[in-house]
């Protein structure tokens, strides 16, 4: 349970809350257990909560006409999703699928509004989460337009390694969970041209390709690399 109160902490939802607000807060959630691949709900749903990541891995996606998946993002432990349909209440605009097994903190609007009616500051922190997600949406755009795709391969890679990575003695291990069609729809290009910039990185000693993982040897020319 210290643990569960631990991440729930760090989550922007709960930041800006005293002890005894979170815990108010708190005794609201709800816990909801995924299973790898298991969908928690589809783009065009009705959305009546949020979610924080308790542990595992959620990714979400949109479908293109043609049936094509576009993976949006890939959120971890203390991030949260959901968030939108409080403040407008139209259907879903993603759908949000487990990469790995895993538990997640959920919070029904329903209970949420009149809390945020007494703790104002909840209400700007959900904003902050909002406008965050918005820049990070604009410097996406940016870096479909004038990013190549080496460029753009880095830079999803350090983005993964700064929320995922663990230091080892033989470099920055990113265990991202994705298969090479996902990580390829996450930089928004091809497997095979997704692939063929990997191969790259590694020949040129930057880093190492493990199962649903890298290893980042040289992170200061990888980020060279992403500008």
């Amino acid at each position: 349970m210290d643990e569960t109160n631990e991440v729930l902490r760090k989550a922007p939802l709960f930041e800006a809350l005293d002890e005894e607000g979170a815990a108010a807060l708190r005794a609201s959630v709800s816990e909801v257990r995924l299973g790898r691949g298991q969908t928690l709900f589809s783009e065009g749903d009705e959305g009546d909560r949020l979610y924080v990541i308790l542990s595992g891995k959620v990714k979400l996606t949109r479908a293109a006409v043609d049936g094509r998946e576009n993976l949006l993002s890939v959120l971890g432990p203390s991030e949260m999703f959901g968030e939108l349909s409080l403040f407008d209440p139209r259907p879903r605009t993603a759908s949000a699928i487990a990469v790995t097994d895993a538990v997640l903190a959920g919070l029904g609007h329903d209970d949420l509004r009149p809390f945020i009616a007494q703790q104002p500051q909840v209400s700007l922190q959900l904003l902050k989460a909002l406008a965050n997600r918005l820049r990070r949406t604009n410097d996406v755009m940016s870096d479909l337009v004038f990013t190549d795709v080496p460029g753009r391969v880095a830079g999803q890679l350090l983005d993964l390694a700064d929320r995922f990575g663990k230091e080892g003695e033989d470099g920055l291990h990113v265990h991202h969970d994705l298969t090479q069609e996902e990580l390829a729809q996450l930089v928004g290009a091809s497997r095979e041209t997704v692939n063929k910039a990997l191969a790259e990185f590694a020949l040129r000693g930057w880093l190492r390709i493990e199962a649903k993982a890298v290893v980042l040897m040289d992170v200061e020319r990888m980020r060279r690399r992403a500008r």
